[in-house]
């Protein structure tokens, strides 16, 4: 049986995350303690204790969910040692996530980056205001001319009954008005205050792509899926996609696809919250999927 571990992107930040996992798990800890190090402040402290506000902040999401996440793999690891993987893939800022699993950033690196990725998304936010629509019950197809005639971008191909809108406000309202013509079961404001992967996060890629030049990157040990071309980053192109990756759509429903074509028939996803696993469950119903999040779910196994 293949089997791929997927991790999670922002918006599923949760106060306490990963807290239950330090405080069993000495190498858990260790990693909270490690980006704290690193980064000069007690991100662990607003990971597990807040507020909420704080957490929002890209900056805090992204690392946040970035070690959250590296410490539930650690923890499955642990719990499960031996245990195989085929695949690995993450959604938005998780597939930095899954690049570290499968070696290629070591833990200080993808720290550094994920720093600097959301401080360059935050200023384009600032300097390019936009907005972020989430439809449900539209075809994605539809979308995409729907989008077209708005002038804004689809952002994310999350599963075949959501897919989400991006741009600026102006373009975005335009969208909303149409997808409730075309039938739309529910249209969602997102609380965001940028229009990511979009072109209107340019400067955020340019700044990425400056900043990864000092970045040495390693071969994968297990593949990664990329989120721009739904298919197993090559060698020379994992640096050019993770800068096209700020910029583009996310393709999960493909790249759910692609996995489970290729004989995938576990997915588990490791970091807060289930979002990943319910998109999974609404693209591919035949694939067993499972989350570890929290020592609960390990417990479980």
């Amino acid at each position: 049986m293949k089997r791929a571990i997927v991790f999670p992107g922002q918006g599923s930040q949760v106060v306490g995350m990963g807290k239950d996992l330090a405080e069993a798990i000495p190498e858990c800890k260790a990693l909270f303690e490690r980006a704290n190090e690193i980064l000069g402040y007690d991100l662990e402290k607003i990971c597990f204790e807040g507020p909420q506000d704080e957490l929002n902040k890209s900056n805090h999401a992204q690392l946040g969910i970035f070690v959250a996440s590296a410490a539930a793999f650690q923890a499955l690891e642990i719990k499960q040692p031996g245990l195989e993987y085929d695949l690995l893939a993450g959604h938005s800022l998780g597939e930095w996530t899954a690049l570290h699993v499968s070696g290629v950033v070591g833990f200080e690196d993808t720290i550094r980056i994920l720093k600097a990725r959301g401080e360059a998304m935050q200023a384009a936010c600032e300097a390019n205001p936009g907005a972020m629509l989430a439809v449900m019950g539209v075809d994605g197809d539809a979308l995409v001319k729907i989008a077209a005639e708005a002038g804004c971008y689809v952002a994310n191909f999350n599963s075949l009954a959501q897919t989400v809108l991006s741009g600026t406000a102006e373009s975005i309202g335009q969208a909303e008005a149409l997808v409730k013509e075309a039938g739309a079961k529910r249209a969602i404001r997102l609380p965001v205050a940028g229009a990511f992967h979009s072109p209107l996060m340019q400067p955020a890629a340019d700044t990425m792509a400056a900043f990864l030049d000092g970045i040495e990157f390693a071969p994968e040990k297990v593949p990664v899926l990329s989120n721009v071309t739904a298919t197993p980053h090559g060698a020379a192109s994992v640096k050019d996609d993770m800068v096209r990756q700020i910029t583009s759509s996310v393709q999960w429903v493909s790249l759910i696809q692609w996995m489970v074509s290729h004989g995938v028939e576990e997915i588990v996803e490791c970091g807060p919250g289930k979002v990943l696993a319910g998109l999974i469950k609404r693209i591919d119903k035949t694939c067993s999927v499972r989350n570890i999040g929290r020592l609960t779910d390990l417990e479980k196994e």
